[in-house]
């Protein structure tokens, strides 16, 4: 079973979409936030279910996603790191998770 690492700039990253959402609606920030969680669980279990993101070819990053959201990570053989959330209709830079596997 690998060990989850949510980076800071990830838990940002998931902080910010939920109080953008919650100026609506705060319930709907909960779920969202509980369902990110509850995806991202599951990569104790599959690590490598996630797909290669589009933006980047080849690589050792993958994604999930949990509308609205894209959730990157990057698995090195024991242990998933969360590197990045955002908006599922943003495009990646992939300046953006080099920042955030540091």
């Amino acid at each position: 079973m690998a060990e989850l690492v949510w980076t800071e700039p990830a838990l940002s990253d998931l902080d910010a979409i939920a109080d953008y959402i919650a100026l609506d609606n705060p319930r709907a920030a909960r779920q969202l936030v509980q369902r990110v969680f509850a995806h991202v669980e599951q990569l104790r279990q599959h690590p490598e279910s996630g797909s290669k993101p589009a933006e980047l070819s080849g690589g050792r990053y993958r994604q999930i996603v949990e509308p609205p959201c894209r959730i990157f990570y990057r698995y090195d053989g024991e242990r998933v790191f969360i590197l990045h959330v955002m908006r599922s209709e943003k495009r990646l830079r992939r300046s953006t998770l080099r920042r955030s596997s540091r």
